[in-house]
């Protein structure tokens, strides 16, 4: 019960934060949509801004780890490109409302939360310029920054949480397919 009440309060709050901000919910708020009193929350959770926190960590984690089976154990560089590609935009398609908060209300994390996202941003970043700098060392991408590049990849995936709909549109299939060939095109694969 315990798990499956965190569960509920986690995903109240995550709702009401995409619909009113992180400032504009207070506990209360968070309290009665999950059918318990503000002040009862904190038998579950020691703060809306610790609360907040585990969900902007647990996403960029999912992230993390998410990229990491998608491209351990391949070496070629086109298919590490299309691997990270197809997992970064599929985690965007599914985690919508994650995604909609981890990047909107970044500013309304405070320390040590702050830095700790920060970081993990910056890590998973890297792993993208990574991926671009091995394909142009091996000749195969042509691109003057592998940062540059790596930056308009993940922008390009980040994209698909604002306008991707499940029950409408392309399927996550074709617009994982897709945004693999348009990162090929951006970093010049041969």
């Amino acid at each position: 019960m315990g798990e499956d009440r965190i569960a509920g309060i986690r995903d109240a709050a995550l709702d009401l934060f995409v619909r009113r901000g992180y400032e504009a919910t207070t506990m209360a708020d968070i309290g009665a949509a999950v059918g318990i009193r503000g002040p009862s929350l904190y038998k579950h959770v020691s703060s809306k801004q610790e609360l907040f926190a585990r969900l902007v960590v647990e996403t960029m984690e999912g992230l993390v780890a998410l990229h990491d089976r998608a491209v351990t154990g391949v070496e070629d560089p086109v298919e590490r490109l299309r691997r990270a590609v197809d997992a970064h935009v599929r985690f965007h398609a599914r985690n919508r409302r994650e995604a909609f908060v981890g990047n909107r209300e970044l500013r309304s994390l405070v320390e040590p939360h702050r830095s700790t996202v920060l970081a993990l941003r910056a890590a998973y970043a890297r792993r993208f310029e990574d991926v671009v700098a091995a394909g142009v060392a091996a000749g195969v991408f042509r691109v003057e920054s592998p940062q540059l590049a790596a930056f308009a990849l993940l922008d390009l995936g980040m994209g698909v949480a604002v306008w991707f709909r499940s029950d409408s549109g392309p399927s996550e299939d074709e617009v994982a397919w897709q945004h693999a060939e348009f990162a090929l095109r951006l970093v010049g694969a041969r």
